[in-house]
């Protein structure tokens, strides 16, 4: 690859591969994956150490003027210490479901995300990446697949992590995530223009994975 910064945006529905792939490119690219959830996760993780409680705050707002959130090979920085182990905690966990609902977070992730995609060449998944997070990313992919597919796959997952599950539950927990997520007030799932659609219902990961490579090389 030459030294050009470019970058990727992924978005799609719920189930269909996004962050699979997208960690995929970004291995065989030598690029930076960059995990949203895991910023999240820095960012509860952060409150929690310094005892700040989970609402709008002027000490939530200082906080998050002083937070530094950054990838590197594979690793999750904040404030320039790895936290890999550290925010993987069910404390952790519901921290960042927490915090991720507080508007100053958002934004504030928001902003470093665009920072990291102005600094260095990334790859994002998500829901409004492509139209959002990095609105002037030179790929932007739209990564879909029919809900039953979607559905499918969900169900073969957690019987092979041994938990139960009912097909047609999931159908239905992923139409209503459909749903959810195209008619929200903020940000929308939804296409950007200029993106390419990919329906990887007849595809493997691999191919998804060539087809992106190959375009951006």
């Amino acid at each position: 690859m030459t030294e050009r910064i470019f970058r990727i945006a992924i978005d799609g529905p719920s189930g269909a591969g996004k962050s699979t792939i997208a960690k995929a490119v970004a291995k065989r690219l030598g690029i930076d994956y960059i995990d949203t959830g895991a910023m999240y996760r820095a960012i509860g993780l952060k409150m929690l150490s310094e005892g700040l409680a989970m609402e709008e705050s002027d000490a939530l707002s200082d906080m998050l003027a002083r937070t530094e959130i950054d990838f590197d090979r594979g690793n999750v920085f904040l404030d320039g210490k790895i936290v890999n182990d550290l925010i993987r905690t069910p404390e952790v966990s519901k921290a960042a479901s927490d915090c991720s609902a507080l508007g100053s977070v958002r934004s504030k992730l928001v902003e470093l995300q665009r920072k990291m995609g102005h600094s260095k060449s990334v790859i994002m998944d998500g829901r409004d990446i492509g139209t959002n997070v990095l609105k002037d990313a030179e790929y932007k992919y739209f990564l879909t697949a029919t809900a039953e597919e979607r559905a499918l796959r969900r169900h073969k997952e957690m019987l092979e992590k041994g938990q139960e599950s009912d097909l047609a539950q999931v159908l239905a927990q992923i139409v209503e995530r459909d749903h959810n997520d195209s008619t929200r007030a903020l940000n929308p799932l939804r296409k950007a223009e200029e993106a390419e659609e990919i329906d990887s219902t007849h595809m493997t990961i691999d191919q998804v994975v060539d087809y992106i490579c190959d375009k951006v090389q």
